[in-house]
Formats: structure tokens, sequence, C-alpha cells
């Protein structure tokens, strides 16, 4: 009896105390203690709520600017320039609204029409003039060397002249070249083209860019050999017609020495208007 109680103490003795398992713990201090560590923060809590507010706030200001800027713009190319002016003139706010959302579009596009233009003035004398109708941010007029005047419906900039671009205040025969890049908008742009010829120099050069769809007769746009052939009935002849890039084509027309008015009525193609989706 006595060597059995013995044996058992021994036993006791050599046994190693076992350690406590984190995983016997009550699920519910684990929790508390979570939560207790978060109550600890409320400035993190705070920061991380402001962000997700700001960034919801942005969104639905880049949604509302969006639908504003599509408004805009299904407008101005369902109507007259002069409906246009009249429009801009009565909030000035919507211009500044459309052209953010125009250089949002632009963002996306690879390449921009403005940029091969620069390029085309660059590679020729500085001394040419240069018409810019529609010139927005007047970025042409601010990466080249030659005279520019910058033509637009309504602009905050003072060097853009502020009139309907059917109706300039340049002189006859005036200017070397006039570039209308993504600007044909509105119901009568034929009266846009004819201002054009009227300030250009004989031998002057008219370069178009517009987005690719518009002279897409496939899918609804117009036949850009039907444009062409009015365009040169106004007193030009066709030098180029550029279809390489997907986005937009670039056409190259110069006016011609002698003008002759056969009096008959120039066949204007109506050109589809450039709707952009809700992105």
């Amino acid at each position: 009896m006595k060597e059995e109680q013995s044996r058992k103490r021994r036993r006791g003795k050599n046994k190693k105390p076992q350690k406590t398992q984190p995983s016997l713990l009550p699920k519910h201090s684990t929790k508390l203690h979570k939560k207790t560590h978060q109550q600890k923060n409320p400035a993190h809590q705070s920061s991380s709520s402001s962000l997700k507010s700001s960034s919801f706030l942005d969104k639905m200001k880049a949604r509302l600017a969006g639908g504003h800027f599509r408004m805009i713009n299904e407008k101005l190319y369902t109507c007259t320039g002069k409906e246009a002016l009249d429009y801009f003139k009565e909030d000035p706010e919507f211009f500044d609204m459309y052209h953010t959302g125009y250089q949002e579009q632009m963002s996306h596009w690879p390449e921009l029409p403005v940029n091969i233009i620069i390029k085309w003035l660059k590679e020729r004398s500085s001394s040419l003039i240069v018409a810019d109708f529609g010139c927005g941010d007047a970025r042409l007029a601010k990466n080249v060397k030659n005279k520019v005047f910058s033509i637009d419906l309504v602009s905050n900039d003072p060097s853009v002249i502020s009139c309907d671009m059917s109706n300039t205040p340049l002189r006859p025969s005036s200017v070397d070249v006039a570039v209308f890049c993504l600007s044909l908008m509105g119901t009568n742009y034929a009266s846009y083209l004819k201002e054009a010829c009227r300030v250009l120099k004989p031998s002057g050069w008219l370069l178009i860019a517009e987005v690719k769809s518009r002279f897409d007769p496939n899918n609804g746009g117009a036949d850009p050999n039907m444009f062409s052939k009015a365009v040169c009935e106004m007193g030009f002849t066709s030098a180029l017609k550029d279809f390489s890039n997907k986005m937009f084509v670039l056409l190259y027309f110069k006016k011609k020495e002698n003008q002759s008015s056969n009096g008959r009525e120039i066949e204007w193609p109506e050109l589809k208007p450039c709707i952009y989706k809700r992105r």
C-alpha cells in the first residue's frame, strides 16, 4: 500500500503542467477584444468613413457632369449655330460644363486630331496665318508659333474671339489655313465652311477633322465622297483624305486660285450627330 502511494507521488512530480489553449477561451471574449480595440480608434473609423463618403460624392458628381455634357452635346448637334450661341449666352456655365465633359471624353482617345494638325503646321512656315473654328481651349494656338485666330461661341479666354462661326469679324482673304477640329456641329454646318472660304486666301488650306462615324454611310453617316464634292463645288480641290485612324478622319482641301460661281445651289449631305455613350 505504501509502495503504491509512493509510486503515485513520483508520477505526480514528473507530470508537466498543461498549457492553457487559446481555443479554449470563449468565442465571445475574442469578439469583445476586437470591439474594444476598435472603440479605442475612433479617428481611424472617422477617416475611413470620410474617404468612402468623398469617393461616393465624386462618383455622383462625375455622373451628373456626364449627364449634363451629353444633354448639351446633343443640343449642339441638333440646332443652328445662332441657337447654340443664344443658349450659351443665356447660361455661360453650360459652355464650361460642355468643355469639361468634352475633355473627359477626349482623354479616352489614343490619339487626338488636334495634335496631328499641330504637327502639320509645325512642318510648314510659321508665317502662315491660321483661323481655328471651334477652338475649345485654344490648344492649337498655344502649341504653334503661327498667328492663330481662335474662334468659338463663348469663352472665358480673352484671346478667343467669341462669335457665331458663320459670321466672324475676320477680313476676306486674310488667313492661310482654316481648321475645323471636331467642330462641324449644328444643322447649318455648311455656313461655317462658307465663312472659312470667305476668309481664306487663294491657295489657302482647309483642314477638317471629324469623328469617323459621321462619315460612315453604312451606319447612318454621310458619304465622304458626297461631302468632298460639296466642298469642292464651293471653290476647293481635294488634296488628301486620311481614314487611317479608327476614331476620326482628316480631310485636306486647297482653295482654288480663281473662284467662279455657277449659281447652282450646293447639295450638302446631312452629318450624323455625334452622341457620346454613357460610360
